[in-house]
């Protein structure tokens, strides 16, 4: 999707997910920033989103973010994640997403 990256990832327990998430975004932009045929800079948002999920699940997950750009026709991804945010009973104020 252009706006944001749905992502399915197994570390060890050793590494947090917030290390996890900076190594990923910290090579990904190397990695853009370094292809000058794109013709600009790339930049993360701040912050994230991450929801945990048990191997027994992981199926479904693939495929939710197999299937994501039919979702998106849809409904917009601040929407999807105010949904999901709610269905896992997560908190939050509506104000702070995606600043």
């Amino acid at each position: 999707m252009p706006d944001h990256v749905h992502l399915l990832a197994r570390f060890r327990a050793s590494v947090s997910l917030s290390e996890m998430l900076k190594l990923i975004k910290g090579r990904s932009s190397q990695w853009m920033n370094g292809r000058p045929d794109l013709g600009y800079h790339f930049d993360w948002q701040d912050g994230y989103a991450a929801f945990l999920v048990n191997e027994s699940q992981s199926a479904a997950v693939r495929k939710y973010i197999q299937t994501q750009e039919q979702r998106h026709a849809r409904r917009t991804f601040h929407e999807e994640l105010v949904a999901l945010l709610r269905k896992h009973r997560v908190e939050f104020d509506e104000e702070d997403l995606l600043d």
